[in-house]
């Protein structure tokens, strides 16, 4: 069936085109080149379309779901251009921009993601996105459709039913959350039958001591404990109500310590031991909710960290799942499944995916931080609006006065709650 070429609509003006430079505030051009040349895939010579542009474009095609390739470069230049401080911009055809993408990869953006997405809430402005003096963060895995091409389905494969394979082969992804701003970290792709953990411990080296992490009931074996306490974070996590773990010392606040262990395999040796917390508590007036939920801790002092706290400050966690419905619903705007028809492809448009998200959350913060909100006050869909078309927009003034037009980027979107 042949395909109908999407565009940016009928009324499409200069004012609904991408903020690129915008991109490139929170993504600095200077931090991009660097990378293209420590991977050895910069431009050698001055195109019309250089490798720093294929970065920003891989960004903008998430911005954009539902607009053609040649439609999306074009709205971006225009931003670049007017960054760089020039009236022209090129335009180059579907094969060029299939091609360039070719050459970069996905191992830039991945890097880019490392290096220019650290945690931005402030405990002194944003005191809720803490406790205890630590970051609350929480990691956790989802999927999504990739293009129904062969070399999409041998790496990624399909997910399997009763009816057999399903339409289109599937990624796994996992990210690491800023709960209190709902800024990704941290991400990582996978095939559909890789282990959920196995993603996750890519996003390992993004803890440190200054994190309390929270995990829900697929990180609980002691390897995977093991391996995320060693990064100096704290941890919360729910774990299964079936596993074997004895009391050794109840606490004042009902809580009580336990050991988890290491084995060996053939003999049930002991191997190693860790001491945890155990929290186990009920939802009263929830006919919903499960009759117990259970949780281990790093976090053994019950002065310093009350049960009651703990088990309040746990469904917090539910805020990377709104994550995943920004990303899904609101930034793609539901379109199923991604556009790139090879592995390293749709790599690169899932680490375009997690940046423009965090630029958006980025733009968000700064905002809500000079009207002293809280960065969850403010709409991300109606932001994301703002932010696809606030960079043609500031055209109309001179570069040198950029600095004048950032701050009203997302100020007065106010998420609207219900009375």
């Amino acid at each position: 069936m042949a395909r109908t070429k999407a565009t940016l609509g009928q009324g499409a003006r200069l004012t609904d085109h991408l903020g690129a430079s915008l991109l490139a505030r929170v993504y600095p051009m200077e931090r991009v080149i660097q990378l293209l040349d420590k991977h050895e895939c910069n431009s050698r010579r001055v195109r019309s379309f250089p490798a720093s542009t294929v970065v920003y474009f891989s960004m903008a095609l998430s911005l954009y779901p539902e607009a053609a390739y040649e439609d999306v470069f074009a709205a971006m230049t225009q931003g670049l251009a007017w960054m760089q401080g020039v009236t022209t911009f090129s335009t180059v055809n579907k094969a060029s921009i299939a091609e360039a993408r070719a050459k970069i990869g996905h191992a830039v953006l991945r890097e880019l993601q490392a290096q220019c997405c650290p945690a931005l809430a402030v405990i002194e402005q944003h005191p809720d996105c803490f406790y205890a003096g630590l970051r609350l963060v929480a990691m956790d895995g989802s999927s999504f459709d990739v293009p129904d091409e062969q070399a999409n389905a041998d790496t990624f494969g399909y997910p399997e039913g009763g009816r057999g394979p399903a339409g289109y082969p599937k990624a796994q992804c996992a990210v690491l959350v800023e709960c209190g701003t709902h800024a990704v970290l941290a991400g990582t792709i996978g095939a559909y039958r890789d282990s959920e953990w196995s993603l996750c411990q890519s996003l390992l080296p993004t803890l440190n001591n200054t994190m309390l992490c929270m995990a829900d009931r697929g990180f609980n074996g002691f390897e995977h404990w093991q391996q995320a306490s060693q990064t100096g974070a704290q941890l919360l996590w729910r774990v299964a109500k079936s596993r074997n773990l004895p009391v050794k010392k109840i606490l004042e606040d009902g809580s009580f310590l336990s050991t988890i262990y290491r084995r060996d395999k053939k003999s049930e040796n002991v191997l190693e031991a860790i001491e945890v917390r155990i929290i186990e508590y009920a939802l009263p007036n929830m006919p919903e909710s499960e009759p117990r939920y259970r949780l281990m801790t790093t976090m053994l002092d019950p002065v310093v960290a009350p049960a009651q706290e703990l088990a309040a400050l746990y469904h917090a966690r539910w805020h990377v799942e709104s994550v995943f419905d920004e990303l899904k619903t609101h930034l793609r705007q539901s379109r199923r499944v991604l556009r790139s028809k090879t592995p390293d492809l749709v790599r690169q448009e899932f680490y375009g995916w997690m940046l423009a998200h965090y630029a958006v959350r980025w733009l968000m913060h700064n905002a809500a931080r000079q009207g002293r909100k809280s960065p969850l006050d403010l709409s991300f869909t109606e932001n994301v609006h703002l932010f696809r078309r606030a960079q043609p927009q500031s055209g109309a003034f001179p570069p040198s006065k950029a600095t004048k037009t950032k701050a009203v980027v997302c100020t007065t979107v106010t998420k609207r709650r219900p009375p």
